[in-house]
């Protein structure tokens, strides 16, 4: 059985569900894949980190919240659509070289295409612009997003990420910005187990509005909960977390996975767990 090891850099990552979700594929491919993670807490010699685990022969990692962005100086190439998003969360070590790449767009835009058909894209309002953010960002004008508004009360992060992609920008979502919007994407870390609660008022959501919220533990967040009361069209971060996982796998490993398997293993855990 061949061997194969990878992990995770973050903060907070302790009930990662990373380690499962690959370690399973791995298993169905026939290799002895291991997936370890490095809890860093806010501030990482991320360095250090990526030289240990590239001598440790390690085929690569992820990287997390808050690394997505600082991960970057560190490395050696970017693939093209990492260098556009300007994040990467996938790190693969290749013939002496640290090779950085970001699968977050191609995760977000496969689910919304899966879950969200038929939506429209003509003013959508996306709250956060750190590394996840970026990426979904990007992937909205993929999928058609004539205006975007991006939200984030640090100003010179939010100003930079609408500069570069044609954006708006604004330091707080209000009544009246979400009132001409068709859709809301949650790309902040609001909702999450270590930052419970929602991002903005839940009278906010009119009806018509699609949302998406990329946080996917807890399996349903608060501005789902809401959303869903009101009737709203919302896709879940489920889809999002295994379409990426799926994709760096293949980046680390060179096998195809079964992305199917994957969303359903992700989907069994997740509930196992509510």
């Amino acid at each position: 059985m061949a061997a194969s090891r990878c992990g995770l850099i973050g903060a907070g990552i302790g009930t990662s569900l990373s380690p499962a979700l690959h370690e399973a594929e791995g298993r169905h491919h026939h290799l002895g894949l291991t997936y370890t993670l490095f809890d860093t807490g806010e501030t990482a010699d991320l360095e250090r980190l990526l030289d240990e685990a590239d001598r440790a022969g390690f085929a690569g990692l992820n990287i997390t919240h808050p690394f997505k962005q600082q991960v970057i100086k560190h490395l050696d190439d970017l693939s093209p659509q990492a260098r556009d998003i300007g994040a990467v969360n996938t790190v693969v070590f290749r013939d002496g070289r640290r090779q950085g790449h970001n699968t977050d767009a191609y995760g977000f835009a496969q689910s919304f295409r899966s879950q969200l058909p038929g939506v429209t894209t003509r003013h959508v309002v996306q709250l956060g612009a750190g590394g996840a953010g970026a990426a979904c960002a990007h992937a909205l004008r993929e999928l058609g997003a004539e205006r975007l508004t991006i939200v984030d009360p640090d100003g010179a992060r939010g100003a930079e990420l609408a500069g570069r992609i044609g954006a708006r920008h604004e330091k707080t979502a209000t009544p009246e910005l979400l009132a001409d919007a068709d859709g809301l994407v949650n790309a902040s870390p609001i909702g999450m187990h270590h930052h419970p609660g929602t991002p903005l008022p839940a009278e906010s959501l009119h009806r018509g509005l699609w949302v998406a919220d990329i946080v996917y533990m807890p399996l349903e967040t608060e501005l789902l909960r809401a959303a869903r009361a009101r009737g709203l069209r919302t896709i879940g971060g489920t889809a999002m977390c295994a379409y990426q996982a799926a994709a760096a796998f293949e980046l680390f490993t060179g096998r195809t996975p079964d992305i199917a398997r994957m969303l359903l293993h992700l989907s069994q855990i997740l509930e196992r767990q509510c």
